[in-house]
């Protein structure tokens, strides 16, 4: 073989191997970032879960057999409409077992929650009917408004029908409020629930590489955020348990499903923040901000709103103020943010 031969069976082969690693970089830098092993420490916080949160009336349709869980009662004229159950004759008592057998079966009228609350003679407290106690009036309550509208007509009148056969099954009379002043005063709340209801949502985009599942759970879970119970879902809980969580992270529930989610690739996830249902002393969009830009630094993403456009400082800045005005409105309509009236009303 000639010198000629042998520098281009040399040159070839340079070429070839640089064509071999060249292919291998273009798959590693176009491949999912994978988390990285984590100490025993780090893992354990991976594999906590999103708290579960106590009765939810929009899922409930058994009857209403929980014990009391407030001193008080938690109807309030505010966003309810009450009506009183009075029992027939002096000095006429319901015990708790009569009661819950007279319940309805479940806890809506249409779309609103609905519930009944006795008058607890021993420890002169509103309560949901409870085994053993006794009872010495009833009050029944139907929301107003929540996020699928304002209580309407027919809604109004399922209430009074629910109501009247509780009644009945107890030897009692309800008096009610008159359907159409109820009606006006529930348009009244929704039109002012939905011209204050604020949900703010960031996106975190992949600048370059894609992103697996673990790689964002692992990112995340660094900034205190826990698994969902729904996949794709992550979430940072509260400073107290059985509230709504502060921020709310997301992404394609499709990838974290795959059979091999080191595979699935992911350009961008969600934060989602839920104004009404986070108390203002978590100081939620401060650390909703904190963390998309800690998120974009350490997956080498870019901060953006829903169509794409990049969130800049002074864009926040601008929510920022913003929202201090919404929380200030809610409060002086007796309806702070992540207060029990707040989370029922926008729900």
């Amino acid at each position: 073989m000639s010198n000629l031969q042998i520098g281009l069976a040399i040159a070839g082969g340079i070429v070839l191997a640089a064509v071999v690693a060249h292919s291998a970089w273009s798959s590693r830098r176009n491949a999912p970032r994978q988390a990285l092993p984590e100490a025993s420490g780090d893992q354990a916080a991976t594999e906590q879960r999103e708290p579960v949160m106590g009765d939810d009336p929009e899922h409930d349709t058994q009857p209403m057999t929980l014990p009391p869980v407030a001193r008080r009662s938690a109807m309030d004229s505010l966003i309810d409409v009450i009506a009183t159950i009075a029992l027939d004759g002096p000095n006429m008592q319901v015990s708790g077992e009569a009661a819950i057998a007279a319940m309805p079966s479940t806890r809506r009228a249409g779309t609103k929650p609905f519930a009944i609350e006795g008058y607890n003679l021993n420890s002169q407290t509103w309560e949901v009917p409870a085994p053993g106690n006794r009872y010495g009036g009833f009050q029944a309550g139907v929301q107003m408004a929540n996020r699928s509208g304002a209580l309407n007509e027919i809604e109004y009148s399922e209430f009074v029908v629910k109501t009247q056969a509780f009644a009945d099954a107890i030897n009692a009379t309800p008096e009610f409020p008159e359907m159409l002043e109820e009606v006006a005063r529930a348009r009244e709340l929704d039109q002012f629930a939905s011209a204050h209801d604020a949900q703010l949502g960031f996106t975190i985009r992949a600048r370059n590489a894609s992103w697996s599942p673990g790689y964002v759970q692992q990112n995340a879970a660094r900034l205190n955020f826990v698994a969902g119970v729904i996949p794709g879902r992550m979430v940072l809980p509260a400073s107290h348990e059985g509230v709504a969580p502060v921020l709310v992270l997301s992404f394609d529930s499709q990838a974290a499903l795959a059979e091999d989610p080191a595979q699935s690739a992911i350009r961008d996830i969600a934060l989602h923040l839920d104004v009404a249902q986070v108390d203002r002393g978590e100081n939620p969009f401060e650390r909703m901000r904190e963390v998309a830009i800690s998120l974009a630094q350490s997956m080498d993403g870019l901060v953006t709103d829903d169509n794409g456009q990049l969130l800049t400082a002074q864009t926040m800045d601008v929510i920022g103020t913003e929202l201090q005005t919404l929380y200030d409105t809610l409060e002086q309509r007796d309806l702070a943010a992540g207060s029990m009236l707040a989370r029922r009303l926008f729900a």
